[in-house]
């Protein structure tokens, strides 16, 4: 193959670039800052919702679906939550459009189809979601309301990247109605370690579980609980979000539910979301300098099979043991491709697939099948090992599990490595500037403060994390007494 990938030592942005163009994940469209999610791309995105779907369903949720508009007098009704996305929010004015009477080939607004009201195209959906809430919540017996919705939403970005920002992206969000205050807490730390599981199990993303600072917390929520996860170049990615939302969203569009006991009170809410962003974090999670490398469990297709042969004779003997040796994998719950192509030399499809970061690959020549064994490439160490054919089954399953642990460890190796603790302002510019990564650092725990090191470095704190060890010290910025460490870095 003729592609190239930037080296990630050059130049990271490029080179991530690079994989999600090269490696057919996505491509830029004719809408500024939308992406189009290429074959390649979405199903590794309909693996990562198939995995999540199920653990929103085993946690006793059921998934809706809620209207892309959003009148603008209920975009208002939570003060809070519209003002945080309005900056953001793209407006339906008029329902039709007509010929212009002066330049024929042209279309114009027409101005007398504007609408009575203005349509917010969706950037979060608690508004529309809490007004229709309103109609199925009567009693304490239709509570807790569990919903999820797969959707896609829109934020009008200024700057836009492929996966990890874009004016239109896809994800889920979850929003539940609950009797008391209690359960919605229970539910929101729920979601945060679902998310967690998920990033943790499936895509072998080591993630820190805490919960944000005011400045930083949902427009609208009394609380954003985060995963964080750090790249490999010593960013920060908030991978998921799950906001305990108190009764803000209940009193703004009046959902009340009477008790066992017969009083009216208004319920309790969360709600909860990841994204495509996921995509980009996957990426910059694992991924080298040849190319795209996918944990298996969420690899659309674990092993591919490559024969090498000459004329047809030699293809249909390997083919037969190919064939059969698919069915033997595929037994195993093994996603198998047989490359039988007879456009591109082998040496093409190994680049090709290794771009593409299929985890197994597997070459069957003529000669192999004379001594009665398979070539096996393993695509997170580049490595080879020639294995007999009648265990290559037994063995790729087992490789397959050694690849998501190995991802997953060196992930988690590569974070504790670049955690760093910090007591001294001095240190911590230093620190954000020659050896980008995690800092922990205390912090006085006023929003000035905050706001001043983050103007000053671009550092934000990330999160203060969760069973977070508590321990006396002195804010690194204004000297005053705080009582714990919070995670500072510079993030995506």
């Amino acid at each position: 193959m003729s592609k190239v990938i930037t080296s990630r030592e050059l130049d990271y942005s490029k080179w991530y670039n690079d994989i999600v163009v090269e490696a057919d994940m996505a491509d830029h469209s004719a809408v500024r800052g939308c992406m189009v999610i290429k074959p390649h791309g979405y199903a590794i995105w309909e693996k990562m919702q198939q995995a999540l779907d199920k653990m929103f369903k085993d946690t006793g949720h059921v998934n809706a679906y809620f209207p892309l508009f959003i009148p603008k007098s209920l975009f208002e009704a939570e003060e809070k939550n519209a003002e945080g996305f309005a900056k953001e929010c793209a407006v339906v004015t008029h329902y039709r459009l007509k010929t212009d009477p002066n330049n024929p080939g042209k279309l114009i607004v027409d101005p007398e189809a504007k609408l009575e009201e203005e349509l917010v195209v969706r950037p979060t959906s608690e508004a529309i979601i809490w007004n229709t809430y309103k109609g199925w919540i009567e009693s304490y017996r239709d509570l807790p309301l569990l919903i999820n919705q797969w959707a896609n939403v829109v934020r009008w970005e200024m700057r836009t990247r492929l996966f990890l920002r874009t004016a239109e992206f896809l994800w889920q969000e979850g929003h539940t109605a609950h009797a008391t205050k209690e359960e919605a807490l229970e539910e929101t730390k729920r979601m945060l370690d679902v998310y967690a599981n998920f990033a943790e199990n499936w895509m072998a993303m080591p993630v820190i579980k805490g919960v944000k600072t005011a400045s930083e917390r949902f427009a609208g929520a009394d609380d954003t609980y985060c995963i964080e996860a750090l790249m490999q170049d010593g960013k920060a990615l908030q991978a998921g979000t799950s906001h305990f939302l108190g009764q803000n969203f209940a009193k703004a569009f009046d959902v009340k539910f009477a008790t066992k006991e017969g009083k009216r009170e208004h319920v309790w809410a969360t709600s909860w979301g990841v994204s495509t962003r996921l995509m980009g974090a996957l990426i910059m999670s694992h991924s080298d300098n040849n190319g795209l490398v996918i944990p298996p469990r969420l690899a659309p297709t674990q092993v591919v099979m490559v024969p090498i042969y000459k004329g047809e004779d030699g293809l249909k003997k390997v083919s037969e043991v190919a064939h059969a040796l698919k069915e033997k994998l595929q037994a195993k719950n093994i996603s198998v491709k047989y490359d039988d192509r007879d456009s591109q030399r082998p040496g093409w499809k190994f680049a090709e697939y290794e771009l593409k970061g299929i985890p197994v690959r597997i070459a069957i020549g003529e000669r192999d099948l004379a001594n009665g064994t398979v070539e096996i490439a393993r695509r997170d160490l580049l490595s080879k090992e020639i294995i007999k054919l009648e265990y290559v089954d037994t063995y790729v399953a087992k490789l397959l599990e050694d690849i998501q642990s190995n991802l997953y460890n060196k992930a988690l190796e590569r974070t504790k490595c670049m955690t760093y603790k910090v007591d001294t302002y001095a240190d911590f510019k230093k620190t954000l500037d020659e050896k980008p990564g995690f800092i922990l650092a205390h912090w006085d725990g006023t929003a000035e403060t905050e706001e001043k090191i983050k103007e000053e470095t671009k550092a934000t704190i990330r999160c203060i994390p969760l069973n977070n060890e508590q321990e006396n010290g002195l804010c690194i910025y204004s000297g005053k007494h705080s009582t714990q460490r919070v995670l500072f870095a510079r993030a995506y």
